[in-house]
């Protein structure tokens, strides 16, 4: 295992060093937070990809493989499927928005009636979503080093910690890019067709596995239908998301690279549920699903290639933690604590060197915030679905009804975050919080209170809906100033 080793730790410092470098590209507080809202086609669509494709996708995604078959790519593909929604018909818009946050764009359709709460909402999803995420460390580090689970989560947690609060988005979008070339030599060029070579090909596979392993919806419609809902519509409203979407250079950038982006998706998807397929045949009696990548990575893969396979798995935990802990501190920043001292508009535009610094604290709290809440916290699942319940339930219909609905108000927009957000609170409490009625009941509510209370109170002033449309047009606001000339990426 020592050249394996040597590639985790080359990869590793390697992590490191791109966020020292990143330090000196973050000049200002539109560097720091969206890339200087610079980011061309190539890198745009790889650092989408790679953070929408976390430990859970990979990891997760090969699990539900081994268990289900081939329509065990349902979860990974519900997220493509998200991604090339977002892409296609929303993605445009809010590039257009030049914000900072989901927050911020309530505020400008609502009159800024609704911030403050969609921001609670928000910080708990992406809080939990970076705890879920720094937890899968304990899981990789074991596999690699053998290392205690409190240890490993503080070194997994620390590295990404130290890079995202050193460079904001510039290193975690270089880092991003890395993981994704990782990603895509160590799962789809190697993983992929050893697992199909080791399981004897398709063939085989099918002469020693049931038909419903091949079924496409062998995993059940109601579990692709909660899917769906939970994770395609998670796509188009998350912070972690939005905040990428930001960085396009244009918004046909933001079009057409997450349309790549979502494509790659849909690809992965069906990768790791044929790895996981694969690791069937070869390990039938695993003990947990979730054991089917480490088990085929360390038994099937040669010296060194086992190395970058693992690395790509780090990877994809990497990513979705650093997006998650950069979305999680925007959001603490600049929706929660800049409201509650008032500073929302009255701060000097021009001290972006200040809010760069501010930016960077908030980071490295809620870094260690997310290592220690990840320390004490044993199951995953539920809190994923805690995050995720949350966020659907409370979040979804105002933001939707915002970008689809003229006759959608601020009032509206409060009660039905508030009745969402309660509702799945109080419905998971009742049904269990791995069942599927709090979300559905609970989008339901939110949905009904955004049109009665819409419908019942005075409409939107023209005025905010004037220079709302404005912003969407792409007319509205100003654009982040740049210190410096700086060559387009990607």
């Amino acid at each position: 295992m020592a050249v394996d080793y040597a590639v985790i730790v080359v990869y590793l410092v390697g992590m490191l060093a791109v966020g020292w470098w990143g330090m000196r590209r973050a000049k200002s507080k539109s560097d720091f937070l969206v890339a200087g809202r610079r980011l061309g086609p190539t890198m745009y669509s790889g650092t989408m990809a790679a953070i929408v494709l976390g430990g859970a996708s990979t990891i997760g995604g090969v699990g539900l493989g081994y268990k289900h078959g081939l329509s065990g790519a349902w979860m990974v593909f519900a997220i493509g499927l998200g991604l090339l929604l977002l892409s296609v018909f929303f993605s445009a818009r809010i590039s257009r928005l030049r914000v900072y946050t989901v927050s911020e764009m309530l505020d400008l359709r609502y009159g800024g009636k609704a911030g403050v709460i969609s921001g609670v909402v928000m910080w708990a999803y992406t809080l939990m979503l970076a705890v879920t995420s720094t937890i899968a460390y304990a899981t990789i580090f074991d596999v690699l080093f053998g290392l205690d689970r409190t240890l490993a989560i503080i070194l997994g947690g620390t590295i990404v910690v130290a890079y995202s609060t050193l460079g904001g988005m510039w290193s975690i979008t270089l880092t991003d890019m890395v993981q994704f070339v990782v990603k895509t030599i160590g799962v789809l060029l190697l993983l992929l067709p050893i697992a199909i070579v080791k399981a004897g090909g398709f063939s085989a596979m099918k002469a020693k596995l049931p038909t419903e392993y091949f079924d496409p919806l062998g995993i059940g419609g109601e579990t692709i239908f909660t899917y769906v809902l939970i994770y395609t519509f998670g796509m188009l409203i998350g912070q972690d998301i939005w905040q990428r979407v930001f960085t396009a250079r244009t918004d046909r950038v933001a079009r057409f690279g997450g349309t790549v982006a979502g494509t790659y998706c849909l690809v992965y998807a069906l990768a790791g549920a044929v790895i996981g397929t694969a690791a069937k045949v070869i390990y039938p009696n695993l003990g947990a699903a979730d054991d089917a990548f480490a088990t085929i990575v360390k038994d099937s893969l040669p010296v060194g290639v086992r190395g970058l396979v693992l690395a790509a798995a780090l990877s994809a935990v990497m990513s979705t933690s650093s997006g998650a802990l950069i979305a999680c501190a925007t959001v603490a920043n600049n929706d929660i604590w800049s409201r509650l001292r008032g500073a929302v508009t009255g701060g000097q535009e021009g001290e972006d060197r200040d809010e760069v610094r501010g930016n960077r604290i908030f980071i490295l709290i809620m870094g260690i915030a997310v290592i220690a809440i990840a320390i004490v916290l044993n199951d995953v699942v539920q809190a994923l679905t805690v995050a995720y319940n949350l966020l659907v339930g409370g979040l979804l219909v105002p933001i939707l009804g915002g970008l689809l609905w003229k006759r959608g108000t601020g009032a509206g927009a409060l009660a039905s975050i508030v009745t969402g957000g309660v509702s799945v609170v109080g419905l998971m409490w009742w049904y269990g919080i791995l069942a599927n009625e709090p979300v559905y009941y609970g989008l339901l509510a939110s949905l009904v209170t955004y049109a009665v209370v819409s419908l019942a109170t005075k409409p939107t002033d023209a005025a905010v809906l004037a220079a709302w449309r404005e912003r969407l047009a792409g007319r509205g606001g100003t654009a982040p100033a740049v210190a410096e000339p700086v060559p387009a990426q990607g």
